[in-house]
């Protein structure tokens, strides 16, 4: 691998999507709109993410030896990343996401892991680690394997940023390995162990009280921005002002963002900002992986 690769180490989900007027209470049955197939899972959406804004990227996951994880690698060959550590298993499905979306552009979604969870930690290597610059993990996959990755990842000098979803405690065995966590204002909330703040300010707070469990913490607020605080100095920086149609992987690209930064060298402040353009840009377009903006797109958003 190149110097100042980008490693991602996660899910692979065919999405499944549906549009609704609101989503359905328990028990209840809601009439959608016509059902669109998107590729996704969070580690190939920042893969692409990444890769669409400048990254240099490799993917490590795995997938079902049917027609959607064949479509799966193929588009992320498409977008330029390197798929060959995207296995195809015959024991396990690829894994799906069935998703709704709200004319609010608001998502709710249930992830069927398949494959991902067949993703062990004797799969990785440290050869599958050297040289890179920024390793991207989430927590569609066992955490066990994720924490084999952060472990690699800090062997290989690369720094290593975990996006904290889908939302669970983390032992502090797996805490010690990052660099950079990212969470939203509920994953903050369930990491930290107390309610999600409801306040810009709130979530200031809570970022510095995650920083004292690693180096940087970044508390993403949706439509209010984002917060940090940690090794890299601490701040506030607003949304961009779009109008949502489909939110399901602004997170995604707002990660891949970072990481895109972080990896072609630029200061922290100016990776967030990346992101948070990104971030911006995919909520305006439906689906995940189609709606992931390209760099000129959010170097023109960022003005």
């Amino acid at each position: 691998m190149d110097s100042g690769e980008i490693v991602v180490v996660g899910s692979l989900n065919m999405d499944l999507v549906v549009p609704v007027a609101r989503h359905p209470k328990p028990g209840e049955t809601v009439i959608g709109g016509d059902l669109r197939q998107f590729p996704g899972g969070k580690g190939a959406n920042q893969a692409v993410a990444a890769a669409r804004l400048g990254g240099k990227v490799r993917m490590i996951g795995r997938v079902g030896a049917d027609a959607y994880g064949a479509e799966l690698k193929a588009g992320l060959a498409r977008e330029g990343v390197d798929a060959e550590g995207v296995r195809e298993l015959s024991d396990a499905p690829t894994g799906v996401a069935l998703i709704s979306v709200s004319e609010g552009g608001q998502n709710a979604i249930i992830v069927s892991p398949g494959a991902n969870a067949r993703l062990r930690p004797e799969d990785l290597g440290p050869a599958q680690f050297a040289n890179a610059k920024v390793v991207i993990l989430q927590l569609e996959t066992p955490l066990e394997t994720v924490r084999r990755a952060a472990e690699l990842g800090r062997k290989a000098g690369a720094r290593v940023l975990l996006n904290a979803a889908p939302a669970q405690s983390l032992p502090g065995e797996l805490l010690n390995q990052l660099d950079v966590l990212v969470v939203n204002e509920f994953e903050a909330g369930v990491v930290a162990g107390r309610p999600e703040p409801a306040s810009v300010e709130e979530a200031l707070v809570l970022a510095r009280e995650l920083a004292g469990r690693v180096p940087v913490a970044v508390v993403t607020l949706g439509e209010r921005g984002l917060v940090w605080a940690g090794a890299e100095g601490e701040g506030y920086l607003p949304a961009y002002e779009v109008e949502p149609v489909d939110t399901t992987a602004a997170g995604d690209a707002f990660v891949g963002g970072l990481a895109a930064g972080l990896a072609g060298g630029r200061p922290f402040a100016g990776a967030l900002r990346l992101g948070a353009t990104a971030g911006a840009l995919a909520a305006t377009r439906p689906g995940a992986q189609p709606s992931l903006p390209r760099l000129e797109e959010a170097e023109a958003l960022a003005g």
